[in-house]
């Protein structure tokens, strides 16, 4: 409906009579059965989706155990979840879901000269390699998610890795396990000890013919069960450990694990090779494993959007090596570009540029679930693999299916293993299209059995592949799967549906329940990227979950909410999970009008960090900002919203009156006041407002004697809210430099222009509209002048926010197209001007707007030329417009400080300069360190007046 949406509700199951609060009194852990913690486990990075009862956080082994009995007695299935990044759907489920990530994340114990850890199944594979790394050792497997995937969720799907050429799979790095069963009895598995339940060693025998002959050998065999490891000529043994990895949840949960540690090498290189196209890639791969690389990584270019650090090619292997010294590694990878006979080859041992080339890898997984053109990809078949001397072939016939079925996809993937990753441009949205996705999956099994292969070569078969392994291992082995599966589970209650008696693979897709072709929701934004489809924007998120690392990622952005709270309804991810089961309106059944969405978008801070550190560009500060707009029309809003939201109107009526308003300001009882009213956090003061605004001393400047003298001779500098009427200095550093560097005028700036960001920020998209279109009929752009904007929040919004509002207005598209950031207008209209030079360290804040939106390449080369050394912290200050003076979060905004910018600060040399663009950012700055931060302009601005070379 076009004023309020009403989602398509379906019945949603309840839990049995009494089972509440039976599992809560027998357990320490959180139990809850609410509509948030329901929707934000309906979902992993899979097409699947499927409703919880409730979610149980257990505190310990215990906990697991009891709830387990619980279960049992009450017929409630279970589903163990870590992560949920699990690409097949085995981490979604109908009855209670076990989250693991909580409070089960300790490594227990770390012993070097065993080379082993103990771990606790919710423990992160980076926190793990974090803590074998001062040892000299690591944890072999690591999947692109190695920032948010846990050992736990490894173990249930065998995963594997880039490096699986050299360290394996998570099964041949696991030593022991304690695992308790559907019932609550606790079983240690253990190499050469007893091989499970009674009755798997008695299975095992009446069958050891078949269980010889029926299991390809490949490198990635990760479908179905591998009964094959209880053989008893496995060597060292039957091993159920083995047996148990890439079990997806369906035996037992594990409490425990005792895992490998494998040294990891001093120093590393990485030799990237480029070939004409994706078979030659792929065929060369096996040849370079004698040379005992690392990675044998693969790629072709229909995958790489920037191929900034590529060399020529059409496809790419990156084959890491390892060495003792920095020499030693680039001399291995020297060798093997010498063998590999690429079109083009470079080795990489500089860190930064390895991990520049990494990144495009293992974003892969999310950019992969866009085509070029902007259509959806979906898994699926992500991850089949086949004996690697048949990749080639195996890849020239996956090609021709796709085209037969007039289907795209982007192979990428472990080329050294013979397994592929792809995301596909299924219809997955239609009966005919979730047809055809049928027959495709159907006759690539029969394709991927053709060439030797395995289903699953990474991530488990989950519901997308199991009901297909029939194709693979015949229906004999199959129904032992179901046999082995019944003696672990008897009452079928752990993750049904999963590798035995497996759900369809058409059932289940989590698109079903969304308002689909010729139900669009209606909205304000114009999503240009998803058709104008809120629906589609929604569905952008898979499921990846880079949002849910918890230490920032070098220079990243997202999710700074997350990493200060650690819940997941305060990552990107989550907000999506929300927002997708809003629109179903199983779960939560109040559209636009709930409250489970209002209280997980309150503490976005609408860094737009998402916008592009997320591999599939998810927007969430536009969704919160659309979500705002609907469940406040026609209602009161938070006092802050009129406050802060309407603050460019408050300050214009405010600046013939800032000694007196200043004066009051400083009255405690008087401050504490107006905060009270207009939401503000008690913690805060009141920023001064400037006696003199910035376009008002401009036109005074004009009037005592600077004359324009050719309108090809001028500059448009935009006078944003914050620099006219808290910031001046900044505008007028700005003019000061822009004339010197370019000789041209700055012009004034026209009266009551405003971007709309604080509209925008809390959702009074109405009002925003209004304030843009104003702006467009008086800021009278002079034909190809771009337009400096000094505030990045401010030229974020006039680049995004303002044409995907007016997306019918021309004039929005070409005041977008014109807006510069003061580095970018210099170094594009003065490229031959010599900045002072400084020579000083500089620390402070890359504003999360100008990451996101703008980037700040010409920032880093114009600190560059003018000696200012060092980087700028990541992350988000915190304050974030207005986001922390909003009453509520002074806590959240402090923390996220904290978490790069203030100790960065801190921890500066004597006379270091502290940047920071963002009126937000000084500000934080000011308040919580008591530091003066200054714009990049009033920098120059100074080394001009001071004279400086």
């Amino acid at each position: 409906m076009a004023e309020q949406h009403r989602p398509h509700r379906r019945p949603t199951a309840e839990a049995p009579d009494g089972f509440a609060a039976a599992l809560r009194s027998a357990v320490r852990g959180e139990a809850d059965f609410g509509p948030t913690a329901r929707a934000l486990t309906t979902m992993d990075a899979s097409n699947y989706r499927r409703v919880p009862l409730g979610v149980l956080a257990p505190r310990d082994a215990d906990d697991i155990a009891a709830a387990l009995t619980v279960c049992q007695e009450y017929g409630v299935p279970v589903v163990p979840r870590g992560g949920g990044t699990s690409i097949a759907g085995q981490a979604t489920g109908t009855g209670l879901v076990l989250d693991l990530t909580r409070h089960l994340r300790s490594i227990l114990a770390l012993d070097p000269a065993a080379r082993t850890a103990t771990v606790q199944p919710g423990v992160i594979l980076d926190d793990l390699r974090a803590a074998a790394a001062p040892h000299g050792l690591t944890f072999g497997p690591d999947p692109s998610t190695h920032s948010r995937c846990t050992l736990g969720g490894m173990i249930g799907n065998n995963s594997c890795g880039a490096h699986s050429v050299a360290w394996g799979t998570t099964a041949d790095n696991v030593r022991a396990l304690e695992v308790v069963r559907y019932g609550g009895e606790a079983l240690r598995l253990e190499q050469g000890r007893a091989v499970g339940p009674h009755g798997v060693r008695e299975l095992i025998g009446a069958h050891l013919a078949l269980l010889r002959t029926g299991y390809p050998d490949l490198p990635r065999r990760i479908s179905g069960y591998a009964l094959d490891a209880l053989l008893p000529e496995h060597p060292g043994g039957p091993d159920p450990v083995r047996a148990f990895c890439g079990s997806e949840g369906t035996l037992a949960v594990v409490t425990e694990a005792t895992v490998r540690l494998v040294e990891a090498p001093r120093a590393r290189a990485l030799a990237v090779l480029g070939y004409a196209d994706e078979s030659a890639a792929a065929e060369a791969a096996p040849g370079l494993l004698p040379y005992r690389p690392l990675t044998v990584e693969g790629m072709a270019a229909d995958l790489v959007r920037e191929p900034a650090g590529l060399p020529r090619g059409a496809a790419w292997l990156f084959v890491e090596t390892g060495g003792a010294t920095p020499a030693e590694a680039r001399a291995h990878a020297e060798r093997i570009l010498r063998a590999a006979d690429p079109v083009d080859g470079t080795v990489v041992t500089d860190p930064a540029g390895q991990r520049a080339l990494w990144r495009i890898r293992e974003d892969a997984s999310g950019t992969a679930t866009r085509m070029p053109d902007g259509t959806e990809a979906w898994p699926g078949w992500e991850d089949c693999a086949v004996p690697p001397a048949r990749l080639g072939p195996y890849l020239r016939d996956f090609r021709a299916l796709l085209t037969q079925h007039g289907l795209r996809g982007t192979p990428y993937g472990h080329f050294g293993d013979g397994c592929i990753h792809v995301r596909i441009d299924f219809d997955l949205l239609t009966p005919a299209g979730v047809s055809r996705f049928r027959r495709f999956s159907e006759e690539l099994a029969d394709l991927v059995v053709a060439h030797g292969g395995s289903l699953s070569g990474e991530h488990g078969d989950g519901q997308a592949r199991a009901e297909l392994l029939p194709r693979m291992y015949g229906d004999e082995l199959v129904g032992l799967f179901g046999r082995f599966k019944d003696l672990w589970d008897p009452d079928g209650g752990l993750n049904p549906g999963m590798l035995a008696r497996p759900v369809p693979l058409d059932t289940n897709l989590r698109f079903d329940v969304l308002p689909g072709p010729g139900r669009p929701v209606d909205v304000e934004f114009g999503y240009p990227q998803d058709g104008g489809d809120f629906a589609g924007a929604v569905r952008r998120c898979v499921g990846v979950a880079k949002c849910r690392t918890e230490t920032a990622p070098g220079a990243g952005v997202m999710c700074p909410s997350y990493r200060v709270t650690g819940e997941e309804a305060h990552s990107t991810r989550g907000r999506a999970r929300l927002l997708h089961e809003m629109l179903a309106g199983e779960v939560i059944t109040d559209g636009w009008r709930s409250t489970e969405v209002r209280d997980a978008l309150d503490l976005c801070l609408s860094c737009k960090g998402c916008r592009s550190d997320c591999p599939v560009g998810v927007d969430m500060a536009t969704y919160k900002a659309e979500f705002l707009h609907h469940h406040y029309r026609g209602r009161l809003r938070p006092a802050a919203h009129y406050a802060l939201g309407r603050l460019p109107r408050w300050l214009r009526l405010a600046a013939p009156f800032a000694r007196p308003l200043n004066a009051l300001a400083r009255i405690r009882p008087l401050a504490a006041l107006a905060k009270r009213l207009a939401g503000i956090t008690p913690e805060r003061t009141i920023p001064e407002l400037a006696t003199e605004t910035y376009s008002r001393w401009l036109r005074g400047r004009h009037g005592k004697g600077t004359h324009i003298v050719s309108s090809s001779r001028v500059v448009q500098v935009w006078a944003d809210t914050f620099t006219e009427h808290l910031s001046p200095q900044v505008g007028r550093a700005a003019v000061r430099v822009l004339e010197e560097a370019t000789g041209r005028t700055v012009l004034p700036p026209p009266n009551g222009v405003c971007c709309g960001l604080t509209y925008v920020s809390t959702g009074q998209l109405d009002r925003a509209r209004a304030v843009m279109r104003r702006t467009l009929d008086r800021i009278g752009l002079l034909p190809g002048h771009p337009l400096v904007v000094l505030e990045p929040s401010c030229a974020a919004t006039l680049r995004t926010d303002l044409p995907e509002l007016l997306p019918d207005d021309p004039r929005s598209h070409e005041l977008a197209f014109s807006v510069r950031t003061l580095a970018q207008y210099l170094e594009e209209y003065a490229p031959d001007w010599t900045p002072p030079r400084l020579d000083r360290p500089a620390v402070g804040q890359t504003h999360c707007h100008q990451h996101a939106v703008l980037g700040d390449a010409a920032e880093r080369r114009l600190r560059e030329r003018m000696g200012l050394t060092g980087e700028l912290s990541g992350g988000c200050c915190g304050l974030a417009g207005n986001f922390g003076f909003e009453k509520g979060h002074w806590g959240v905004s402090v923390a996220c400080a904290e978490e790069q910018l203030l100790p960065a600060v801190r921890g500066a040399e004597p006379g270091a300069e502290v940047l920071a663009d963002g009126f937000s950012c000084r500000t934080q700055l000011d308040q919580l360190a008591g530091r003066r931060a200054r714009h990049l302009a009033e920098v120059i601005a100074e080394g001009l007046e001071d004279g400086r070379p």
